[in-house]
């Protein structure tokens, strides 16, 4: 049974009859940029988030550049970032001249260690000005926030949460990523549990000083119109974007549950089969408990619907891992690698005083991470099957 690494059609076809009528009427307003969809949107996401703003922005890449740019960091400033996360989130801080100043990752959860960001900064305040550190809540679980913070408030740095992939995650406190640093800095590309139609992405802070900053510099850096106050971007998020959104919102708290399940299905497989205890497969931990009552899974809501982890990816740890993938594809079975290469690995970044350190969970992590089909539109069945790809190549005990 051939089976996708996502669907997104399935997804689509649950909620045809609620997309269609409102990409007509954003048709025919013909109203495309900000606008009143925009404006539904910031406030339905500030509240989802428990956030005091929210400012709809043109992609999730963009939302870190802008939170930086609102920050004014710059040349000779330095960013501590994970080595292990896309692209992006090393990828601005140099866009602005800014130095990534990249450190290990947590074992367990693959976000960035509390303590290497000690001992980083330590090593390197002497030859660049620290002004923060940018938590990522990798595949969709919360970085190790408590430390962080506390950490950050000691040195008076600001923290940027790229929560790109955890858009409702819950922090061990109940506090929603997004909500707890400086800023954060949410995607709604197409494959994330919220994702647009296209690009699109949102910040969100508690500041509101900060978040008029940001609005301004989406708009070129001008409240009035060619009266440019300072030097922003177009970072606008579409007005049709913006209504698919409000559209899905709705049905979030349903799918990170469908994910949430499927995760748990495939942990139990796995575990039955005897291939986790003995290490032939490294499965995704949980690590945070968040206090659940009552969710109505149909509506996507209730009392207090708790998401320590919400699944963006379900990422497995296999010794031969290009040979797995190998072994899928013959099956029809869809995976991939988030992500192959470190940053301190990357050509683009070569040179960087920070790639000479050691990196020894990320070196393993990105050669034997792979990522299965997690999406809530799976069947047990699905699952069963992709799991019992997995275990005929790894062998069971």
């Amino acid at each position: 049974m051939p089976v996708p690494l996502l669907d997104l059609k399935a997804q689509y076809q649950s909620i045809k009859h609620e997309i269609e009528p409102v990409l007509l009427r954003v048709a025919d307003s013909q109203y495309f940029i900000l606008g009143p969809d925009v404006t539904a949107l910031e406030e339905n996401i500030a509240a989802y988030v428990g956030a005091k703003h929210a400012i709809g922005v043109s992609s999730g890449t963009d939302a870190l550049l802008l939170a930086m740019m609102a920050l004014e960091i710059g040349p000779g400033d330095g960013v501590i970032v994970p080595t292990f996360s896309f692209f992006a989130t090393a990828g601005a801080v140099s866009r602005l001249g800014a130095t990534p100043i990249f450190v290990d990752i947590d074992p367990a959860t693959y976000n960035i260690a509390p303590a290497a960001i000690a001992e980083a900064y330590e090593k390197y305040k002497s030859t660049v000005t620290i002004k923060a550190i940018i938590p990522v809540h990798l595949f969709g679980q919360s970085a190790d926030m408590d430390p962080i913070m506390d950490f950050a408030g000691a040195h008076n740095l600001y923290v940027i949460e790229d929560a790109a992939q955890a858009i409702g995650t819950q922090y061990k406190d109940g506090r929603s990523v997004g909500s707890i640093g400086t800023v954060g800095c949410f995607s709604f590309f197409p494959s994330k549990n919220l994702g647009a139609f296209g690009d699109g992405g949102i910040i969100t802070t508690n500041d509101g000083t900060l978040a008029k900053r940001i609005e301004l510099l989406r708009m070129h850096g001008a409240e009035k119109r060619y009266y440019h106050e300072m030097i922003g971007g177009n970072f606008r998020i579409d007005a049709l974007q913006a209504a698919v959104l409000n559209v899905k919102l709705p049905h979030l708290n349903a799918w990170h549950e469908g994910r949430r399940r499927n995760a748990a299905l495939y942990n139990r497989l796995f575990t039955e089969a005897g291939v986790v205890g003995d290490g032939k497969v490294i499965v995704p931990e949980s690590v945070y408990e968040v206090k659940r009552e009552t969710l109505d899974v149909e509506r996507g809501e209730g009392s207090e619907v708790a998401f320590p982890h919400i699944y963006n990816q379900y990422c497995i740890r296999v010794q031969n891992r290009d040979g797995l993938m190998e072994h899928l594809a013959a099956s029809g079975i869809g995976c991939a690698v988030y992500y192959p290469v470190p940053f301190h690995q990357q050509k683009c970044f070569a040179g960087l005083p920070s790639c000479a350190d050691a990196f020894p969970v990320s070196d393993q992590v990105c050669e034997s991470i792979i990522a299965l089909p997690v999406y809530p539109e799976l069947t047990p069945e699905m699952i069963a099957e992709v799991a019992n790809c997995v275990l005929d190549f790894v062998g069971r005990s």
